[in-house]
């Protein structure tokens, strides 16, 4: 894929100094900014290679490996999928979708990270509850969390690959969702997933004690929630490598990016009300950092998690008793170039100007230590 005309970098660039004036970021937020703006740049060092077939040279920054850079995660991207193929049992998997109403993104901005702690217990609790009421067993489920929409928007919501089997009382693996299209019933699902979260909103009294509060919470608590569950898939592959595309993608792609002048950003984005039509849409640079910044998780929070027969301490058992399909394959031998040779059929050390020979690392380029930061022109000191 040839490089994009405009990046996420570019915005930072143009309109971090006056977004930091006028939004005052917190000190991680600005920090993650930082890292995308030096991102492959001569700030962060890298290396000169030579071909060993036609001799041209070029030269190879340093990535930041945020993973909130939308430069950074074709990789971790396919090795995850193929880790998660691995120790994925050989079953029907459900998608299902759990969703917030909007109005409770106001409490959710408050304290990002404890809401979305609360929002993954909730829908865990609400899988785990339907699996051993209906059918008896431990059912498992892989979480990724979300919380953008196509156009910025902040819209938190959670996918699940759900498996069609689970873990009965005696130690057998049961197949459970009776065969049919879906797992279970979505307005069930959607009411008991709704109780279990607002139960554990309404504990926090201390921060939502003002009446505006008090009125959104309770407006909620009696309106329809989304859950969307999507027909089974007749082999995981396919839902897992569906849902691979959206594990490692930050909230906007530097290729949807068509247009920046000095003053707004436009970008391409789906208009589901249109027939999910490609449709532009312009922003102000301010605004356009503002909305990305929302989608910023907090520091060290893990948005990809495994639960019941997929979590790590369920896969550390069967390794232990000898079953060898919930253990991920260790590939001592096996570089992550050769690996992502292998998974994308892209080459890393293959010359761009022959496509013959390979390049071969020359000289390294050092890093600079201290370099400028468009934080540190506003005001707002070195990060």
């Amino acid at each position: 894929m040839s490089r994009p005309q405009y990046e996420v970098a570019d915005v930072i660039k143009l309109f971090g100094q006056r977004f930091c004036e006028e939004c005052q970021p917190n000190e991680y937020q600005k920090r993650i900014l930082n890292a995308l703006l030096l991102c492959r740049t001569t700030a962060l060092g890298g290396h000169k290679e030579k071909c060993d077939c036609c001799a041209k040279e070029r030269i190879s920054y340093n990535s930041c490996r945020n993973r909130h850079c939308p430069k950074c995660q074709g990789s971790k991207q396919a090795f995850w999928v193929e880790d998660l193929l691995e120790a994925t049992l050989q079953v029907k998997h459900y998608h299902i979708v759990f969703t917030i109403p909007h109005e409770l993104n106001h409490i959710c901005l408050l304290d990002s990270k404890w809401f979305y702690e609360k929002l993954f217990a909730s829908v865990w609790e609400t899988i785990h509850q339907f699996g051993y009421n209906r059918h008896g067993v431990e059912s498992g489920a892989v979480c990724i969390l979300h919380t953008w929409g196509q156009n910025l928007s902040f819209h938190p919501h959670i996918h699940c690959i759900v498996p069609a089997v689970g873990e009965s009382f005696a130690g057998n693996m049961k197949h459970i969702g009776s065969g049919g299209k879906y797992l279970y019933p979505v307005r069930q699902l959607s009411i008991v997933f709704r109780g279990k979260l607002m139960q554990k909103i309404t504990e926090r009294q201390e921060r939502l004690l003002l009446p505006e509060y008090q009125s959104l919470i309770k407006k909620v608590r009696y309106k329809s929630w989304v859950v969307h569950c999507e027909p089974s898939m007749a082999r995981p592959v396919h839902v897992i490598r569906y849902l691979g595309q959206y594990t490692h993608r930050v909230a906007i792609t530097n290729q949807r990016i068509i247009k920046i002048n000095d003053r707004n950003v436009t970008f391409m984005h789906k208009d589901y009300a249109d027939g999910a039509r490609q449709k532009p849409i312009t922003l102000d640079g301010v605004e356009f950092l503002r909305r990305f910044c929302m989608h910023i998780l907090p520091h060290r929070f893990v948005k990809i998690r495994r639960y019941g027969i997929y979590s790590s301490r369920a896969r550390a058992l069967k390794k232990s008793q000898g079953n060898p399909k919930m253990t991920i394959n260790v590939r001592a031998t096996e570089t992550a170039q050769q690996r992502l040779k292998r998974l994308t059929g892209f080459d890393i050390c293959l010359c761009p100007f022959c496509k013959q020979g390979n390049m071969r690392r020359i000289e390294e380029l050092p890093r600079i230590r201290s370099p400028a930061s468009i934080y540190s022109q506003a005001g707002a000191g070195q990060i």
